[in-house]
């Protein structure tokens, strides 16, 4: 006998009631399972909302039609729902033991609000309810093992190795033609090289590495859809390069890329850079590499947007920022009002905005009049006026070497 969902009375079947309460259920089901056990609690908030949620909620509401038909619940469909997240959190190397224990806070979760739901009158299918979820949560733990056992025994298997062998290979300028063979990768003349960088986040060390193998996961799958076949990279999860074959139609391929940027920010919750130099010979992999990972680090201490940049889109800013005696010059120009944020917040807002000065000063919060004398302020200690046509260049490049290199005294000539 199938269920037909009722409007919530107390005359619904309890599956049914079930059901209708499900997408609530399923919610607080997450968290009290992967929300409560560490280091699962201390992870950026919706870490497992886009591919554990829809699991449960897609799972739980199979089985509960299932029992409402009175039929059983095959192991094969229990695979189809729990296997793919299981082996996701397998990959990211999430412990298994905490996830068996936040499986069984979850399916504690729904046997309370089943109790909670069902009537004196209800008993029985309160009992039947009860049993056939504990064999749902059997076949949840068979498949969670027999998943993570079988990815313990490929995600480091000798292909992957050598890919990644072969990459650093080519990054380093070192002989690549043997671990090509070995990684089954036919060398391309000319790659694309590209660099990921995202800011560096505050948090344990144990929830820091859970969050880095999620997003070289994720990172590895964009590549591979990319490209059409397993790309070559190095990523640890905050910063890397790719190495993509050079395709044919290059404004195709910076559309792509800026599509990759987009998914990668989505996914991992945090604006992502990527640095793209197209079309880079083999013997000009590991000095590109370099100039990309700068080029990429530069893009997010400018606050620019997350997204895919060229060196032309940075040129000034990459130039000015190079080591050398000028950078060192140039950083001290602005070092005596280093400990007046009010003063710099004036100039930033200044150089960005211009000749309006009313919209920089609502931007600070400030009366224009504030606003103007502050820019005098920092004409007298500085000697350069924000509002001269040549100082102001000349302060926006300090200010620029200052952002990208907080911290450092002012004028030491460090690179």
């Amino acid at each position: 006998m199938s269920v037909v969902l009722s409007p919530v009375t107390g005359d619904a079947p309890l599956v049914a009631r079930l059901l209708t309460r499900w997408p609530q259920i399923a919610e607080r089901m997450l968290a009290a399972g992967l929300g409560t056990t560490p280091p699962a609690a201390d992870l950026p908030e919706g870490h497992f909302t886009a591919e554990v949620l829809p699991a449960i909620y897609a799972c739980g509401r199979a089985v509960l039609q299932a029992i409402g038909e009175q039929r059983s619940f095959t192991k094969s469909e229990v695979a189809t729902f729990v296997a793919p997240v299981a082996e996701r959190h397998a990959e990211d190397r999430f412990p298994l033991p905490l996830l068996i224990e936040a499986i069984h806070g979850s399916a504690q979760s729904v046997l309370q609000e089943a109790a909670a739901l069902a009537s004196r009158d209800e008993l029985d299918d309160l009992v039947v309810v009860g049993s056939r979820l504990l064999d749902l949560l059997m076949q949840i733990n068979i498949t969670v093992v027999e998943t993570y056992t079988e990815v313990e025994q490929s995600i480091y298997n000798a292909e992957r190795e050598a890919r990644r062998a072969l990459c650093s290979a080519l990054l380093h300028g070192l002989p690549a033609e043997e671990l090509a063979a070995r990684a089954d990768t036919t060398l391309a003349e000319r790659y694309t090289v590209l660099a990921i960088h995202i800011r560096p986040d505050d948090q344990p060390s144990t929830v820091a590495t859970l969050v880095g193998r999620r997003r070289i996961r994720l990172l590895h799958r964009a590549l591979d859809a990319l490209a059409g076949t397993k790309a070559l990279a190095t990523f640890d999860g905050w910063t890397g390069i790719a190495l993509l074959p050079t395709g044919s139609d290059t404004e195709l391929d910076v559309a792509r890329y800026a599509g990759l940027a987009a998914e990668l920010t989505e996914h991992f919750g945090i604006p992502v850079f990527l640095a793209e130099y197209p079309a880079v010979p083999q013997d000009a992999i590991a000095q590109t590499a370099k100039e990309a990972t700068d080029l990429a680090e530069l893009a997010r201490l400018l606050g620019r947007p997350a997204g895919v940049y060229q060196l032309d889109d940075l040129l000034l800013e990459y130039q000015l920022t190079r080591p050398g005696t000028a950078r060192a010059r140039l950083a001290e120009r602005i070092a005596p009002i280093l400990d007046s944020p009010h003063l710099l917040d004036a100039l930033d807002a200044h150089l960005r905005h211009g000749s309006d000065r009313k919209a920089a000063a609502a931007e600070i919060h400030v009366h224009p009049n504030t606003f103007s004398y502050r820019l005098r302020r920092i004409a007298e200690i500085t000697g350069a006026d924000p509002t001269d046509p040549h100082d102001s260049r000349l302060l926006a490049a300090a200010l620029t070497i200052q952002r990208l290199y907080p911290g450092r005294q002012a004028g030491d000539g460090k690179p």
